[in-house]
């Protein structure tokens, strides 16, 4: 697979209407590659843990119905998870297993067939907010291919975009949360 950017054949940069994401797309038969780079309200320290952890997925991606570890002991490289997405109708169930990762810089996870994927998290630490460069790159097959592959570019990756727009609210309602509980000052109780 070669790398994409604006001179890509069937590349192209699409605008978001959410601030902060910037997302291309290129498109073979069956080959779908989305490139999602997002910023987060949030310091990399609370993003990264939820793109390490399949079993934060469901949190803030919708189409994750079901994950659960099926190599025993702490979570490494080459641990693998039983998965299950949902995309409209249809389920669709693989195997997720942990390519590669560097705490809070970087994750790469690979899906087996039907997804045939590839997907990278890069994080990067931006003031009191977090950068993530998504790249999904992955070989639709079998049922998958009638199933989701009629759907258009714009489609997946609005999808994917989401994503990181869920997880920004989700980060942003603990924050919320966790501050409601903090004992406050002094002043503003009296006054």
């Amino acid at each position: 697979m070669t790398p994409m950017g604006n001179d890509t054949p069937g590349g192209r940069d699409l605008g978001a209407a959410a601030v902060g994401l910037q997302v291309r797309v290129t498109e073979r038969r069956w080959t779908r590659r989305i490139l999602v780079e997002a910023t987060v309200n949030h310091g990399v320290e609370a993003v990264f843990p939820y793109l390490a952890d399949p079993l934060r997925w469901h949190d803030f991606a919708p189409a994750v119905a079901f994950r659960r570890q099926i190599d025993p002991g702490p979570p490494e490289i080459g641990t693998r998870w039983m998965a299950t997405d949902r995309i409209g109708p249809f389920r669709i169930h693989f195997t997720d297993r942990l390519e590669e990762i560097d705490e809070n810089r970087r994750v790469v996870w690979l899906s087996s067939a039907p997804w045939n994927a590839r997907v990278e998290y890069e994080c990067a630490a931006a003031h009191e907010k977090t950068h993530v460069r998504a790249d999904y790159e992955g070989d639709l097959s079998d049922s998958l291919r009638w199933q989701v592959g009629w759907m258009p570019v714009w489609g997946w990756h609005r999808i994917l975009a989401g994503d990181f727009r869920r997880l920004d609210r989700l980060l942003t309602l603990q924050a919320r949360a966790a501050g409601w509980w903090e004992p406050r000052p002094a002043q503003a109780r009296d006054g």
